[in-house]
């Protein structure tokens, strides 16, 4: 019974712990996410076009996955951040001193392989979510994001490895 309390204890204050951490704001993000949620369905792009929108100057097309992933295999033209390198700093590196650089973006789930290097996520959980969600909420409104499953080997796509 005594663990049981201590257990529903813990359970109950998580909550204000979670609020605890000044550089944690998950109620912030709660309300990015809602802010982005429209303009992320306006920036979704078929195939064609989206190589069309990559092939132009000054367009940047970021991969978002892991340096391993990335090294073996990626769209040709693709330039590497991982998420979980995301800071100013790091983007401003990456994308340049125009915040609004047109950025395309893809991740695993946008290819129907499902292996190596681009095993699918669970769908809530794709890579492209949290890129696009991440980009403007670091001040870069200009993202597009590949709408369709694609193979690797179709030619069309220009995967590369190394």
């Amino acid at each position: 019974m005594r663990k049981a309390l201590l257990v529903a204890a813990a359970l109950v204050a998580t909550p204000a712990l979670a609020q605890a951490n000044p550089q944690i704001d998950y109620p912030a993000f709660q309300t990015l996410t809602a802010r982005v949620a429209p303009q992320r369905a306006d920036r979704l792009l078929a195939f064609d076009r989206f190589k069309a929108e990559a092939a132009k100057p000054g367009a940047l097309l970021l991969d978002a996955r892991s340096k391993d992933a990335f090294a073996a295999g990626h769209i040709a033209g693709a330039v590497n951040l991982p998420l979980t390198d995301f800071t100013a700093e790091s983007l401003a590196a990456v994308i340049g001193p125009d915040a609004n650089r047109p950025i395309l973006i893809y991740c695993n789930n946008n290819f129907s392989n499902n292996q190596s290097p681009v095993p699918v996520k669970a769908a809530a959980l794709a890579l492209n979510i949290q890129t696009f969600i991440n980009l403007v909420g670091y001040g870069y409104p200009n993202v597009a994001e590949l709408a369709d499953v694609v193979d690797l080997r179709d030619p069309k796509v220009e995967w590369v490895t190394g």
